[in-house]
């Protein structure tokens, strides 16, 4: 049954309260904290081809199979922790992006090195402010950007994998450094 609320979220959010809360509480959210932002790499990454839906249903396993997304933790896993996670039902079991995910922990913890914290090296992508586009109608959402053209054109650079363009601007919603809450959203104002 609908509520007066749900006329004012983003209609993508309305499938069930996992979905809800996550709109609600995370989604458009800045957030430039390392941890968060590592654990949100590993997320989007697993997502590509899949609904983002799948991949939040999983979250708590996949925070449970990945150390709690400690990223020095991650980076040291060897092929005995991949055999694990590829026998693990309860995250998404495919070989190249397990170990992407691996790989892309070492060069997370590169970046942390050279620019003091990966928040500093992504968030330098948007000049360290929040777009807000201001949308309408979900229409107006776009699926990748400039901005999320170039993070992906230097990630790819640097040997991250699984982080294209349109992965990359999921990305950048997710942790708040887009805001594309539609306009008459109850969360609208509540991102900055």
């Amino acid at each position: 049954m609908s509520t007066q609320l749900d006329t004012l979220r983003c209609p993508w959010c309305l499938k069930d309260d996992l979905y809800k809360q996550y709109h609600d509480l995370e989604w458009g959210r800045p957030s430039k904290d390392d941890k968060h932002l590592f654990e949100m790499m590993i997320l989007e990454s697993f997502q590509a081809g899949l609904s983002w839906y799948t991949i939040l249903a999983k979250r708590e396993n996949f925070r449970k199979a990945f150390a709690q997304f400690d990223v020095k933790k991650v980076a040291l896993f060897d092929e005995t922790k991949v055999i694990e996670l590829m026998n693990d039902a309860g995250i998404i079991r495919n070989r190249l992006k397990i170990l992407a995910a691996i790989s892309n922990a070492k060069l997370f913890i590169e970046i942390q090195k050279t620019h003091g914290s990966f928040a500093q090296y992504l968030w330098g992508f948007t000049n360290h402010q929040v777009i807000d586009n201001r949308p309408i109608k979900l229409s107006d959402i776009p699926a990748k950007s400039v901005e999320s053209d170039a993070m992906a054109a230097d990630l790819k650079k640097r040997g991250f994998k699984f982080m294209g363009s349109t992965v990359c601007y999921a990305k950048m919603q997710s942790i708040g450094m887009v805001n594309d809450h539609l306009m008459d959203c109850h969360c609208r104002n509540k991102t900055k």
